[in-house]
């Protein structure tokens, strides 16, 4: 695959745009942090929603969309830390399990008053509680690790190192598809899978070495 400049520059600008948001609501505050990755949870979401129905050629509910995201959010709110609270209400003791509950609720409304249930799609579409709503609360939940910021009750206190590790974590993500376009466009021969012609093994292992390189300095 030949490099194509007029490609790079527009994923390169596109980059630069995504690392502006990033870092805006990775750093600005705690509840720009959250967000940040809510917003990011729901699109998502959304998105495997499509892929899933074109996949399986079937269609899901709203409801059921809707509550399977809710669900997830649940989750999303459950590993969330003790800085995350509304007055002395917080949202993992508080609101996790009245929002999967309600997500559950919906999904299974959507379930009755949506078309014949296709068991693989909603078995796929079953895998996004683990495939995004668990990486994402996992996500939040690294937030402090390991300088324990929260023990002090205090998430701007820690600086940068509050969110050192997802910084870490995305950077290395932005890394490896940035290098994996290069490296698989100057050398890149050998098609990585049929659903997606144009990547490349050479430019998967590319990108996997130079991004640990990388962030690993």
């Amino acid at each position: 695959m030949a490099f194509n400049w007029s490609t790079f520059k527009t994923r390169s600008l596109t980059a630069l745009v995504f690392v502006l948001i990033m870092l805006t609501g990775l750093l600005w505050n705690h509840w720009s942090f959250f967000v940040l990755f809510s917003v990011i949870h729901f699109g998502c979401w959304w998105e495997y929603f499509k892929l899933t129905e074109k996949i399986h050629r079937t269609s899901f509910h709203i409801y059921t969309k809707l509550g399977m995201m809710l669900a997830g959010f649940g989750i999303l709110l459950w590993l969330s830390g003790p800085v995350y609270h509304i007055s002395q209400y917080s949202f993992k003791d508080n609101f996790s399990m009245p929002v999967s509950a309600a997500g559950f609720i919906l999904m299974i409304i959507g379930v009755l008053r949506g078309d014949a249930v296709n068991v693989k799609g909603y078995g796929m579409a079953g895998l996004g509680l683990l495939y995004i709503s668990v990486s994402w609360a996992m996500m939040i939940d690294l937030t402090g690790f390991p300088f324990d910021i929260f023990d002090s009750g205090d998430f701007v206190s820690g600086g940068f190192s509050f969110v050192l590790i997802p910084v870490v974590l995305i950077a290395a993500i932005w890394i490896n598809d940035t290098m994996a376009y290069i490296v698989g466009s100057l050398i890149g021969k050998t098609p990585l899978s049929p659903v997606s012609p144009k990547k490349t093994w050479e430019g998967t292992v590319g990108g996997i070495l130079l991004a640990t390189l990388v962030t690993g300095f």
